[in-house]
């Protein structure tokens, strides 16, 4: 389904047509430098594209807590977010875990932080079953070309010169 996560007729409608056990929420504005230059793409998608979905999630999941399949006793919100949201690392710094503080330093990983927050507070507001996960860097087919692994193969298959940000120390991890 093609479709705009801030439309909760769209998203309620899939509820109801598909009955899933899980709702993976991927869907993200995702490109720090883009966020930077028009953050309020990021905030819509990010913020309210998110609690469109939790809204309804929990919905369907009262909705379906009394139905007799275990579907809905197994439900669960995933949030797929980001390691962006604990700030950035010095080159002697320990790697972050699920324990390192919050500290966004761009509009996309303050949004995606807002949005762990929103589903956090759906789990301890109304019971929702969540989970959050905060990976590094993806990367995988039909990733957008603005992206570091397919700019770069493109502009290196057009022998174009490859873009490189700082001095070329920093690392990034990658799934």
């Amino acid at each position: 389904v093609h479709g705009d996560i801030n439309d909760a007729a769209l998203v309620n409608d899939l509820f109801t047509t598909y009955n899933p056990h899980a709702l993976i929420h991927f869907a993200a504005e995702s490109h720090v430098d883009r966020s930077i230059g028009d953050p309020e793409v990021f905030l819509t998608t990010n913020i309210l594209g998110t609690y469109t979905l939790l809204e309804a999630a929990l919905t369907y999941w009262r909705r379906r807590t009394n139905a007799p399949d275990d579907r809905i006793s197994k439900f669960r919100f995933l949030q797929v977010s980001t390691d962006e949201v604990y700030g950035s690392l010095g080159p002697q710094d320990a790697p972050f875990t699920e324990t390192s503080p919050v500290s966004p330093n761009s509009p996309y990983s303050a949004s995606k932080a807002a949005a762990d927050h929103l589903v956090r507070a759906f789990h301890e507001t109304y019971g929702l079953p969540t989970l959050t996960t905060r990976c590094s860097n993806n990367y995988g087919p039909y990733q957008y070309p603005e992206k570091l692994l397919p700019l770069t193969l493109l502009r290196a298959l057009r022998d174009e010169p490859l873009v490189l940000h700082g001095d070329g120390q920093q690392i990034r991890d990658w799934l």
